[in-house]
């Protein structure tokens, strides 16, 4: 007797054991997706994780309904990599399941409603929605829940099924459908009996009474005549108007002309003619070299190179390579929409070898590309977090460029990983390498560059020996107090921008704050508006002339008077990229003044418009957000200013510095990237804060020694490893309860100084749940692994207690 392990798209802890039946088992194999019944009538896929013979002790396992692949859809390499990601996160495999696979892969079960066998229905003891449900049964044979909406209010729907279920009029039926339909492309033909000229000269004749019907045939004739082994798509034939669905009906209903169908990729391919990659300079050759030595050491590499230094490629490099060899590429950015030049260049270098996978990408556009993986079709992946699910075959290289940006450890979706740590795992699996790019790189990774666990090649110059940006620091209080401000900016600031606008060069004005203002109070009594779901002050933004919530998205209109004491003494506090946006089209009307950041790039397409007005020279001044620290490569931007710098440093987070740092230098690479004359312009109330005068000298050692240092004074990350519980409920006393009881259960098991708090989180109130936080801080080493199974075993302890069972709990590990 054999069973199996089975991982249900659910979260819920480790696997299922299942009962394989003797028919099934020939073909099961691990990493197969099968159909398996699970809590009563309902199926889900599942996959093989393990087939063992190990019969369970303590109940009687239900079998496995059937098998859905051919061959394992899900390599063992991937197996592995979930395990791993299982047991480093403390998330369960459900979740990992639930993340990784595009849902129309998960095939699920829907309630359809169905007539008893030979049932005879009392129409006269029915009310009306079961007589329409009833009629709507015998024409239809089954229906499910959605099409019982159309002709029962929602609210009777369960009343009205359970009813005649009571009455044994009808029954359950668990009908599975397979959720994704490949995408169909339809052409016609002229069928090949009429080719003959007695054949075609019977056709015309019969058409002579329908001309528009006459032409059409004869246009698709002379098509085929033309080039016999054409397709013609039927689509193509209406493009300009002239036919019409109804002149082309006829002719296929009467047999003349033959309709087909063919599967098509909803996913274009580049089309265009293939490029050859441009030489690498002397310094590129050189750190190609350095890479290759780490690789034949079966070490990864981290290439810190300046903004502009041509890290990219080198990647290409590389990726050649390693095509070369017959391996495939993994290519993981942080934002797909940020991307364009590098996919540019790598279109026209490998064309329909490429691939792109993220989450814009529709759930059917995703089944295509997770298949052409599995094909091994796609030789290089270009792709965001998600895409390290993919059931690769030969995976040769992963480059994680912008290995340092926070969107590859985003909070918001579980399960909670670092995509760069989990690249440098799954690498190992797949026996990989690895290439983390950056110009500004985490503290973590040059930690482990400096303990030889990553190879750290430098690229210090940049391409074609074009200078870096040189700094200058503007002390905006000495300004105010000498009354040279203008708003938010001191004189000296405008003098320069207006310099650079007559050399007719374009400017980035960085503000990393969304919105017009960050709050707006009654003068009179202090009142300011809070968001009803979250502990947070709701932020003004003018262009919508609405107050927003960033976190749970609630909106409200702008009060005109104090909603408290009818105050109209209201006034707007903070500075946001808004005003600041306003302010320099204001200082400057005579240059075009655009704005980036999210809500102005909401639009379809925003951004690609903007990326052509920049482009094209359209643009003098651009002011956003952190966005336009990414992505923009161009040759007449020469300036960048940070009216607000010190907004970049106090924020309640231990990363701050480095943070700001790395925004600082990502945005000031922007600048002078041909001409080698950028200058970067920062105006903050405290020059002599050490971040700024490191970034200043440029001495990237020193700047990392720095941070390194704080670090290592305060027992943070890479020196100790942090796990961040986080539990929520909607009820306060109940989470607070909750958190205390897991306090404690935590100082049992570790140190007392390891655990830290627990605390309300920094917003007490997201979206209506109360947030208390738990802090741990362990040790790195071999103690961090047992320290790692006490955790779980608090856990543990912590899910027995039923009245706790509906807190929602979330683990952060490396925080």
């Amino acid at each position: 007797m054999q069973y199996a392990q089975i991982v249900l798209p659910l979260n819920l802890k480790g696997s299922f054991t299942y009962k394989i039946p003797d028919e099934l088992m020939s073909s099961i194999q691990v990493g197969m997706r099968v159909l398996v019944p699970f809590r009563g009538k309902k199926i889900y896929t599942g996959i093989v994780f393990e087939i063992h013979n190990t019969r369970p002790e303590n109940f009687v396992p239900k079998e496995i309904i059937s098998i859905l692949d051919e061959r394992p859809i899900l390599p063992q390499e991937q197996i592995a990599f979930w395990n791993w990601l299982s047991e480093y996160y403390l998330c369960n495999l459900g979740e990992i399941y639930r993340f990784a696979f595009p849902s129309s892969l998960k095939l699920e079960s829907e309630t359809y409603l169905k007539l008893k066998p030979n049932v005879s229905v009392d129409f006269e003891n029915l009310d009306v929605n079961e007589m329409y449900l009833i009629q709507a049964l015998e024409v239809r044979q089954l229906i499910n829940l959605t099409d019982i909406e159309a002709f029962i209010p929602k609210k009777d729907i369960i009343k009205t099924i359970n009813s005649l279920i009571d009455l044994q009029y009808i029954e359950i039926d668990e009908k599975i459908a397979e959720k994704y339909k490949a995408r169909e492309v339809a052409y016609i033909k002229i069928n090949k009996n009429f080719l003959n000229n007695q054949s075609l000269m019977e056709i015309l004749s019969k058409l002579d009474r329908a001309p528009k019907q006459k032409e059409l045939f004869l246009k698709i004739l002379s098509i085929q005549t033309e080039n016999p082994d054409i397709q013609i798509k039927k689509s193509e034939l209406f493009d300009d108007g002239y036919f019409a669905h109804s002149h082309c009906k006829p002719l296929i209903d009467k047999g003349f002309i033959k309709e087909y169908y063919l599967q098509k990729d909803r996913l274009e391919s580049y089309e265009g003619e293939i490029e050859e990659l441009e030489e690498l300079s002397e310094n590129q050759i050189l750190a190609k070299h350095q890479i290759d030595e780490a690789f034949k050491e079966n070490k990864n590499v981290l290439l810190h190179g300046v903004t502009s230094s041509g890290k990219t490629h080198i990647y290409l490099d590389k990726i050649e390579e390693s095509i070369g060899e017959e391996k495939n590429v993994l290519f993981l950015l942080p934002e797909i929409s940020l991307t364009k030049q590098i996919t540019q260049r790598l279109e026209k270098k490998y064309g329909k070898q490429l691939g792109f996978y993220h989450q814009k990408l529709t759930d059917f556009e995703r089944v295509e590309v997770w298949r052409r993986i599995r094909n091994n079709e796609i030789r290089i992946l270009v792709g965001t977090r998600n895409a390290l699910f993919l059931p690769f075959q030969n995976v040769g290289l992963i480059v994680v460029d912008e290995e340092h940006d926070s969107a590859y450890k985003p909070r918001e979706a579980a399960p909670y990983f670092n995509a760069k740590d989990a690249a440098l795992l799954l690498a190992g699996f797949y026996k990989a390498r690895v290439i983390l790019g950056s110009a500004t790189p985490s503290v973590e990774s040059y930690y482990l560059a400096q303990k030889d666990k990553l190879k750290y090649i430098f690229l210090n110059e940049r391409f074609g020996n074009v200078k870096l940006p040189e700094y200058e620091l503007i002390n905006f209080k000495e300004a105010q107090e000498s009354k040279k401000v203008s708003g938010n900016f001191s004189l000296h600031l405008i003098e320069e921008i207006k310099k650079n606008l007559e050399e007719k060069n374009q400017i980035i004005v960085l503000h990393n704050r969304r919105g017009y203002a960050n709050v707006v109070e009654c003068e009179t009594c202090g009142y300011v508006n809070y968001c009803s779901n979250c502990d947070v002050v709701m932020t003004y933004h003018k262009a919508a002339n609405e107050m927003k919530c960033h976190y749970c998205g609630q909106r409200a209109s702008k009060p005109r008077v104090c909603p408290k004491c009818h105050s109209e003494n209201l006034n707007e506090r903070g500075v946001g990229v808004e005003q600041i946006h306003e302010e320099v089209s204001k200082l400057f009307p005579d240059s075009e003044v655009d704005r980036m950041d999210v809500d102005s790039m909401r639009k379809k397409f925003a951004y690609e418009k903007l990326y052509e007005k920049i482009e094209d020279r359209e643009t003098d001044i651009i002011v956003g957000t952190q966005m336009i620290s990414k992505g923009l490569d161009f040759d007449h931007i020469e300036m960048v200013v940070i009216p607000k710098a010190d907004s970049l440093l106090y924020v309640q987070d231990f990363r701050a510095e480095e943070r700001a740092y790395q925004l600082i230098t990502q945005v000031s690479g922007r600048a002078g990237r041909t001409s080698g004359k950028g200058k970067i312009i920062i105006q903050t109330y405290n020059p002599d804060h050490s971040v700024f005068q490191l970034i200043k000298m440029n001495d990237v050692a020193k700047i990392y020694n720095y941070l390194l240092s704080e670090r290592q004074k305060f027992h943070y990350p890479p020196f100790t490893k942090l796990i961040m519980i986080e539990l929520k409920h909607r009820k306060e006393d109940k989470v607070n309860r909750a958190s205390q009881f897991l306090g404690s259960i935590l100082k049992k098991y570790l140190p007392e100084e390891c655990v830290l708090g627990p605390e309300k989180a920094q917003i007490a109130r997201l979206n209506n749940l109360y947030q208390f936080q738990i802090l741990l801080k362990l040790p790195r080493g071999k103690n961090y692994e047992k320290f790692k199974t006490m955790i779980l075993l608090s856990l543990n302890e912590f899910d027995e207690i039923t009245a706790y069972q509906s807190i929602r709990k979330d683990i952060f590990v490396d925080f």
